[in-house]
């Protein structure tokens, strides 16, 4: 469908009002995507050669493209925000109003609304809170609308070694990437820790405004859009809002260069081209996931110095590092990185779940069933938990974790026990267990009956993760990243059938 035919569709659809709830359960969304990711991929192929020009006149058609905006409307209203409304109050909750939604979004005269502010708990300490702004409807839409016209040029001009909120890449890939640098013989045994102070809070607004290749005008309204908290509105002069569908994209672009400048310094000669001879001498390897990142070294002195270069870097953004999280630790002693602990124990490296991981979730566990699930049934609890615990195994599932799952396992069978017993003080030992507990698969005590069951943390096989190939592209070499996404799957599943062949 052209361009001509798109104003045509729309023009007509602006007319029949009263078909809009079927022309929405209606709309071919294969279709919608395929127009959608078609644009993406000239974006990409244009910003790989450098033609700029270009670049922007793909942007502006693929945000008047009636399939973006209703790939756009879908997204905001299928994500897990769908039912939290912004300082307006709407919600998107129709057919009728998602597609007229999807006819009301438009550049052109766009002005922002106050974000909602709201602050939920900061992993790391009681007391402390994380600053979101939730922005309304209309501006969600926008934003992952300008979004699907950024992330093709975000994803060209990003760092190798950057792996969070980027298609085609999650924690994993960043995982198996630090233990290849480290888990050698002869690998680097410094690393530093490296933690931006408030990232999302105080990039430079100036610096977003002259750097991010998209309509000035939109960017603006979404920077400085300001928050609404206690009645009062706030002005934004800095930073972008957590909770905004666009503003990973944004603080990734602005954090992106780290990995080249580390290249120019640790691993290119005298020439320009990069040296194994030099790389070997310095052993400096980055890993970014969002605003954490490791940096490897072969001392303590190379770490200083990497670590002077990322601040300068950071400067000119307007972001600093924090110097009370930001470390310089030997791989022997052991460091957290996204979850999981790493350290050398002779000459292996040893990627596990962290402490701090595992408190976390049996935490959130103890919670769930000693006090928001204490007067459950058996069957709601069961419905409850069983997300958490394959969610939290299959996030560990590649890492050395049986240990961990064992533990969990037990903790867990403590805090069910408690529950049951609460519930039947008079009743013995013997009758809770006959009650509430079955013998599957040959394990004694798993939690519920042959039907309906808490699945057993231990009963997940250790599944190596792939290793990601950098160079390749989510927009550009598309069969990759489906061939990629088969086989991890098909690995995945394998894993569950042989646990599932375990337990019958």
């Amino acid at each position: 469908m052209n361009d001509i035919d798109l104003k045509t569709d729309k023009a007509s659809m602006a007319d029949k009002a009263g078909a809009e709830p079927l022309r929405w359960n209606s709309i071919d969304w294969e279709k919608a995507e395929s127009h959608v990711n078609r644009l993406q991929t000239r974006i990409a192929m244009a910003a790989s050669e450098g033609k700029w020009e270009r670049v922007r006149k793909l942007q502006r058609q693929l945000t008047n493209s009636l399939h973006a905006k209703m790939v756009a409307v879908r997204r905001v209203t299928t994500n897990k925000g769908r039912k939290t409304p912004g300082v307006d109050g709407e919600l998107w909750n129709t057919p009728a109003k998602k597609m007229k939604a999807v006819l009301s979004l438009s550049g052109k005269g766009y002005k922002a609304k106050p974000l909602k502010r709201v602050y939920i708990e900061k992993k790391g300490g009681k007391n402390k809170k994380r600053p979101l702004g939730i922005p309304t409807m209309h501006d969600r839409a926008m934003q992952a609308l300008y979004a699907l016209a950024l992330e093709p040029v975000a994803e060209v001009t990003g760092d190798r070694h950057s792996y969070g909120f980027r298609k085609g890449r999650c924690a994993q890939d960043a995982y198996v990437q630090l233990f290849s640098n480290l888990g050698n013989k002869h690998s680097s045994e410094w690393v530093l820790e490296g933690d931006i102070k408030g990232c999302f809070d105080h990039i430079s607004h100036d610096w977003l405004m002259e750097h991010i290749p998209m309509d000035k005008k939109v960017l603006k309204q979404f920077l400085e859009a300001g928050f609404m908290e206690k009645g009062e509105w706030h002005e934004t002069e800095e930073g972008t809002p957590q909770g905004g569908i666009i503003s990973p994209i944004l603080a990734n672009m602005a954090l992106d260069g780290i990995d080249r400048l580390l290249d120019e310094r640790f691993h290119f000669n005298k020439s320009g081209k990069i040296d194994s001879n030099v790389a070997r001498k310095y052993k400096v390897n980055f890993v970014r996931y969002a605003d954490d990142f490791v940096i490897t070294a072969i001392s303590p002195e190379v770490a200083k110095e990497a670590k002077a270069i990322v601040a300068e870097f950071l400067l000119v953004r307007g972001l600093e590092l924090s110097e009370e999280k930001t470390l310089i630790t030997h791989i022997r002693d052991g460091f957290d990185f996204l979850g999981w602990s790493f350290q050398k124990r002779g000459h292996k490296v040893i990627g596990k779940p962290s402490k701090q991981s595992v408190k976390s979730f049996l935490r959130e566990m103890h919670y769930v069933i000693l006090r928001k699930g204490r007067t459950w049934t058996q069957e709601k609890l069961i419905t409850e938990l069983t997300p958490k615990i394959l969610g939290y195994v299959g996030y560990h599932r590649h890492a050395c974790s049986s240990d961990t799952y064992t533990r969990i396992d037990h903790e867990v069978y403590q805090m069910l026990y408690g529950w049951a017993k609460r519930r039947h003080g008079n009743k013995n030992k013997a009758w809770r267990r006959k009650k509430y507990w079955s013998r599957i698969g040959g394990r004694s005590y798993v939690f519920g009956h042959a039907h309906h069951y808490l699945p057993i943390a231990a009963w997940q096989h250790i599944v190596r993760h792939p290793a990601l190939k950098t160079d390749m592209n989510p927009f550009l070499n598309p069969e990759y990243f489906e061939r990629r996404k088969t086989y991890i799957q098909d690995r995945n599943a394998h894993s569950f059938r042989q646990a599932a062949a375990r337990r019958s």
